[in-house]
């Protein structure tokens, strides 16, 4: 096992260079996504989910405002695997070798659910939840009048928690890796990650019983999911285990046979 016995210091200056490489990967990002901010922000104006919506600017930094939003969004998009792969890095060391070579297989997956979740949220979420909205106006004849800074706001506050979220089975198939959960474990946990899931959906939904279910079947889907998947990770852990017993064994009797060798040659 590689290891490195690092002092407080050692640990922050460490966290120092990580959050280095993701600041000036942050700024190139940004850079690149100044470019394809414009389409991006005329695709989410005038896709056919809101184009019975009228946008309006309340304020004359509107505009600079959406422009900065989506820039940011775009580059934490596009550099969600270079934080995963420098979070990976600062714990790699206390890892051993097979379980650094497994956890750095998930960092592809991470960032294809963090895609996923959004998707899910854009296409099959967001049209919903904007149509309850725009029919509850209408019910309660009042008309909507939605400025565009709040609307890419709540589109962002809809989109990244379901990114985040979305990453449940990888989370928790790497800490079945590590051997800090089993599939045992989780499927005892159920009821209460059952109800955390369905606290979570309700603070990201409106309040009526349909988008709610549009949010937290999926996500009992989710973990249904991960606990199915934790199984192989759990068995590679047990794997890596035994092997790590036998060597250590084997090292015990090399080291017994290296005594008695020396004992002999005095």
């Amino acid at each position: 096992m590689h290891e490195k016995n690092l002092t407080v210091i050692e640990h922050i200056d460490e966290i120092r260079k990580r959050l280095m490489v993701i600041v000036v990967f942050f700024i190139v990002a940004i850079i690149g996504a100044f470019f394809v901010a414009k389409p991006l922000i005329q695709f989410l104006q005038y896709n056919r989910e809101v184009e019975y919506v009228t946008l309006n600017a309340f304020n004359v930094l509107d505009p600079i405002m959406i422009y900065i939003k989506v820039i940011l969004f775009i580059a934490f998009v596009v550099i969600s695997p270079v934080i995963m792969y420098q979070l990976w890095a600062f714990v790699s060391p206390g890892l051993h070798e097979t379980e650094r070579r497994a956890t750095l297989n998930y960092i592809p997956f991470t960032f294809l659910l963090f895609v996923a979740g959004i998707a899910f949220s854009y296409f099959v979420l967001f049209p919903y939840v904007m149509k309850f909205m725009m029919n509850l106006s209408t019910d309660l004849e009042i008309v909507q009048t939605i400025g565009i800074n709040e609307y890419f706001g709540f589109l962002f506050q809809l989109l990244l928690p379901f990114g985040i979220v979305f990453q449940l089975p990888v989370v928790l198939l790497f800490l079945t890796r590590l051997g800090i959960l089993n599939p045992k474990t989780l499927v005892k946990m159920r009821k209460y990650a059952y109800f955390v899931l369905f606290v979570i959906a309700a603070f990201i939904t409106p309040p009526d019983i349909f988008s709610h279910l549009f949010v937290t079947v999926p996500l009992f889907i989710l973990y249904e999911l991960s606990i199915f998947i934790s199984r192989f990770g759990y068995r590679k852990y047990l794997q890596a285990e035994e092997q790590r017993q036998l060597e250590e064994i084997r090292a015990e009797q090399q080291r017994q046979i290296d005594e008695v060798m020396g004992q002999q040659k005095q």
